[in-house]
Formats: structure tokens, C-alpha cells, sequence
């Protein structure tokens, strides 16, 4: 049986796709600021690590798991939840997600053991990995094919990035001000009213017909994208050939493909192996995972630098990434402008080429430099590109896609970013460990992280060249 959608209303239909009805505003707000937490809360923790520490007495492992525990929940539950959207409803999705989130936010926020901590903050990613897909699918249901959801998709990629960009400055304000545990229970109002918001103004939307979820093939994804997750956040403490890296690699690995293997034989798959024979699709995740590879390193780079090299305090060195943070929102603002005139293949190809400089300014640091060209400087570049170049990519992978799989792309457009990021992180952090000396002094510490802006750059180049390859020429719509 065909598969329908019942999500998209025609124009004529209903007026919330209307841009003149202020409700299409509030969906576009509310899935905004679904998507600002959950990204938000990927790095927000990081300032306030050693106050866990010190109230819960944590190990150095323990503490790592602070971090990864959502984190690999967050990648392994992505798909899963982003098919979840398709099949049950993307507002119920949104809600029990954002509900578990900010659940758990309490939880965590309340521990007073270790083990509570790290279970709160699993809850958290898989809160997470429910509600991001859904965050898409609701803009993209309310909103019409064409400039206005270019703009949407635009604003929606924006936030994210921004919340990403955010976490240090926000933490170590939470941190300096109150204590580590606001880190977590800021969420708490802001959850509540989302979540309000949401179950008064979102309207329902999901897959029509007879579908049902595809239970083995949801093990498989989520077992394995778990298991890789586990083995890449292993390298930061064991390194890239301990057994306990690459066992947990090559077993997500074998999962992976056992997964792949069981959707071409599933009557109803969880991820239907045709979504990938479009060539936006297919393109957008690819390059999409090596962007955020460069990305998630790059926010992490610049803060340790601040702090470890250049004596900032966690609140200085937050705020000493505020313009770049506003340089990622207007970078992502601007690409929709640019995408009807040039296509999204010039204006990623564009984004990516700008982000790449600023890698290679980045990557001439000294323990020295000024704050002008150590950090403001090279930071707007890198992320004003970035925000130009992620944005149609996002696009173009959730727009290329049926209807009827719109939460499966926006499922499978957050997992590469996603996890492309974590992979990314740990290889530039294995490059800047070879240049550290024992103890490590100012110098070393700025050579590592120099080293690995070099990748960095590097890595942004080869990603231009394969976007000008293989991204498409003009802009796709619906």
C-alpha cells in the first residue's frame, strides 16, 4: 500500500501555512527553541565539570561520562525517534520528548550521587534524540515548499548552531553566578514552557495508512549507533588501538551493516534504503558529518584555549565567543537570501571555503596573541562560513525527501552532524595530544590546538571540493 501523508495541508486549506498568520510564527518558535535546548545541553555541562566533580565526587572517567552519557543516547536514539515523528505523530513526539528532557533536567539537576548524574543525563539524550527530529518535521509540515521554508529551515539551523555556540557562555555564567546544578535546571522553566506552548498550538501531523515501526531494524540502528558512539568517546580516554576503542567500533560497525542488510528485506523499514538514491539526500548528509567534524572541535578548541593558553576565567571565555556566536546566526540568516540566486551548491561551497580560512587563521595562534586575532577574528570566519554552509545542506536533505519520511530525514540529518561531530572531535583531539609535553606548558598546548585548526582546514577544503562535485547545481524545492 502507497504511504500518504496527512501533515501538509494544501495552501488553500489552512491558513497556518499562511505567513501572514502569526500561528506559523509560534510553531516556527516553539520548534526553535525544542531544537536551542537539546543542543544547547551537548556542551553547556562542559564549564561545569569540575564543581560535579567537587559536589559528587566523581572520578576523572565518571566525569567524562557526564558528557558522553547523553551523548551517545543522543546519537543512538536519533533515527529512531526521527521515524517515531513519521509513524506516532510528530507533536506527540515533540511533547513525551521535551517532557523526558526536562524531566530528567530535574533529576540531574537534583543528584546527589554520582550514578544519579549519569543516569539523568542519559535520559536526557534520549529526550533529546525524540524531540530534535521533530523539531524539523514541525516546521516543515506547517510551512509550504519554497522561500518561506528556505526561511524556516534557515532560522531553525541558526538557533541550533546556536545553541551549540552558546553552552559555554551560558554555562559559565550559571556556574559563576549560582552553582553546576543551574546547568541543568535552567531547563526546567524554559521545558515547561515549551511545553505548554506546544500542546496548546502545535496541531498534530504524521503518516497516514497502515505503517508500522520497523522493531528489529529500531534495535539494530540504535545498537549500533550506540555501540560507535561508545567506542569514538572511548579514543579521548584510551586512545585509537586500545581494545576497549576498537572493540566497541568494530561491533557498531558489524551492527551497522547487520541494520543496512535487514532494511533491504524488511516489508515496512525503519530507514527505506531509497532515500539515499537521491543524490541531495545522499550528498547532504555526507558533507554535512565532515562540516560538523571541524565544528564541534572548533567551539571546543577555541574555549580550552581561552582558559588553558590566554588565563581566561569559563565567564571570560564565554563571552569572548559571543561575536562568533552571533556570526553563526548571521550566517545561517543569510544563506537563504543567497540560495534562489546561486543555488545551494555555490553558496555551501561558499560557506565552507570562508569557514576554511578562518581554520587556517585560526591554526597561526601563539600563547600570546591579543584576543583580536587569537580568537574574535578567526572565530567569526570559521563560523560565519560555517552558518552559510550548513544551512542549505539542512535543506536540502530534509526538502529532497518524501513527505511521508520527512521525520526519517530529519532524523538522519542530525545523526550525521551528530556523529560526524563526536568522530571529528576525538581525531583532532588525538592530534593535539601528540604535540603536548609532560606537564603540558602554554606552548604545547598552543601547538596541539594549532595542529588541529591545520586539519581543521584541511578537512573544510576536501569537503568544498566534494560539495562542488556532488551537491546539486540548483535549488531543489518540496
Amino acid at each position: 500500500m502507497p504511504r500518504t501523508d496527512t501533515s501538509t495541508p494544501t495552501p488553500t486549506s489552512d491558513p497556518l501555512i499562511s505567513g501572514r498568520n502569526p500561528r506559523l510564527w509560534l510553531v516556527l518558535l516553539i520548534a526553535c527553541a525544542g531544537q536551542f535546548l537539546v543542543v544547547l545541553d551537548v556542551s553547556v555541562v562542559n564549564v561545569a565539570l569540575p564543581s560535579m566533580r567537587t559536589d559528587l565526587g566523581l572520578t576523572a572517567s565518571g566525569l567524562q561520562w557526564v558528557v558522553n552519557a547523553y551523548s551517545i543516547a543522543f546519537a543512538g536514539f536519533m533515527l529512531l525517534g526521527g521515524r517515531a515523528a513519521d509513524l506516532f505523530g510528530r507533536k506527540r513526539m515533540f511533547v513525551v520528548g521535551l517532557s523526558l528532557f526536562t524531566l530528567a533536567s530535574v533529576a540531574g539537576g537534583l543528584a546527589q550521587e554520582g550514578w544519579q548524574l549519569l543516569a539523568a543525563r542519559a535520559v536526557q539524550g534520549l529526550g533529546a534524540a525524540i524531540l530534535s527530529p521533530s523539531t524539523l518535521t514541525l516546521l516543515t509540515a506547517a510551512v509550504p515548499p519554497g522561500p518561506a521554508r528556505t526561511r524556516a529551515v534557515g532560522t531553525w539551523t541558526a538557533v541550533g548552531a546556536a545553541g551549540g555556540a552558546a553552552g559555554g557562555f551560558v554555562g559559565g555564567v550559571l556556574v559563576d553566578l549560582l552553582s553546576w546544578r543551574w546547568v541543568l535546571l535552567i531547563n526546567v522553566p524554559i521545558g515547561a514552557l515549551v511545553l505548554v506552548c506546544a500542546c496548546l498550538w502545535l496541531g498534530e501531523s504524521r503518516v497516514g495508512g497502515g505503517n508500522r515501526l520497523d522493531l528489529p531494524g529500531a534495535v539494530l540502528v540504535t545498537g549500533g549507533l550506540a555501540t560507535l558512539a561508545y567506542g569514538i568517546v572511548q579514543t579521548e580516554e584510551s586512545g585509537w588501538t586500545a581494545p576497549s576503542t576498537l572493540l566497541p567500533l568494530a561491533a557498531g560497525a558489524l551492527v551497522l551493516s547487520t541494520f543496512v542488510w535487514w532494511e533491504t528485506r524488511a516489508s515496512s523499514p525503519l530507514m527505506p534504503l531509497r532515500v539515499f538514491r537521491t543524490r541531495a539526500v545522499s550528498a547532504a548528509n555526507a558533507t554535512m558529518a565532515l562540516c560538523a567534524s571541524t565544528t564541534f572541535g572548533s567551539w571546543f578548541f577555541m574555549t580550552v584555549y581561552a582558559q588553558n593558553v590566554l588565563g581566561y576565567t569559563p565567564l571570560q571565555a564565554g563571552l569572548a565567543l559571543v561575536p562568533s556566536s552571533v556570526s553563526v546566526i548571521a550566517g545561517s540568516k543569510l544563506a537563504p537570501r543567497l540560495l534562489p540566486r546561486f543555488g545551494p551548491r555555490t553558496v555551501a561551497v561558499t560557506g565552507v571555503l570562508i569557514a576554511a580560512a578562518g581554520f587556517a587563521l585560526q591554526s597561526t595562534m601563539t600563547p600570546t596573541d591579543p584576543y583580536a586575532t587569537g580568537i574574535l577574528i578567526p572565530g567569526v570566519l570559521m563560523m560565519f562560513g560555517i552558518g552559510i554552509g550548513s544551512t542549505p545542506l539542512a535543506i536540502l536533505a530534509t526538502t529532497s525527501a518524501p513527505p511521508a519520511e520527512a521525520g526519517l530525514a530529519s532524523g538522519l540529518i542530525n545523526t550525521s552532524r551528530t556523529m560526524g561531530g563526536a568522530l571529528g572531535l576525538s581525531i583532532l583531539s588525538t592530534v593535539a595530544a601528540t604535540w603536548l609535553t609532560d606537564p603540558p606548558t602554554p606552548t604545547s598546548l598552543t601547538a596541539g590546538y594549532a595542529a588541529a585548526f591545520r586539519v581543521g582546514a584541511c578537512v573544510l577544503l576536501a569537503t568544498a571540493t566534494l560539495m562542488a562535485v556532488w551537491l546539486p547545481g540548483r535549488e531543489r524545492k518540496g
